[in-house]
């Protein structure tokens, strides 16, 4: 585990659990690609299976995205909670495919806005398998609020919470 400008009482184990965690519960990341040029991000909501080692999108067959991810397969997903100040990345690899039966075990209702039901044609799945993560992990909004401002008081700059980067 590599640290950054912030330190970490966590193992890399408890890193690496909070990360998959947070990406879990917050759901909605954003997901960027790159496309030879410039980064592109987009929301989307992401089915997260530590036990499969893979984090699944339902995404349209029509997109830039399922063309950059064909061209340059690394991606980054962001989670934000920020209301309580807690921001997970992951990169990996992303696949595109038509897996239609892990189309239809990932299927709910809330894709319904998109598409019909889970036979559409139209959907492709993308699945990403992580390689790296990383962790920011404050303190609530009203502990991060009283650091800030004796940070600013003092001129030192406040601890925010962990932060760690690991393998997945």
């Amino acid at each position: 585990m590599t640290k950054d400008h912030h330190d970490t009482q966590k193992t890399p184990a408890e890193v690496q659990d909070r990360i998959w965690e947070l990406a879990k519960k917050i759901d909605i990341c954003m997901f960027t690609t790159w496309d030879g040029e410039r980064q592109r991000s987009r929301p989307l909501s992401a089915r997260v299976f530590r036990d499969q080692d893979a984090i699944y999108f339902l995404v349209d067959v029509e997109g830039h995205k399922n063309d950059e991810i064909e061209r340059f397969p690394y991606v980054s997903m962001a989670w934000v909670d920020s209301g309580g100040h807690k921001y997970a990345v992951i990169s990996g690899k992303a696949r595109l495919s038509n897996d239609r039966a892990r189309i239809t075990q990932l299927w709910s209702d809330w894709d319904k806005a998109w598409w019909e039901d889970a036979t559409d044609p139209d959907i492709r799945l993308i699945t990403v398998t992580p390689e790296d993560g990383e962790l920011w992990d404050s303190p609530n909004r009203a502990v991060t609020f009283a650091k800030m401002a004796i940070a600013a008081v003092t001129g030192a700059a406040p601890d925010m919470g962990d932060n760690a980067k690991v393998n997945l």
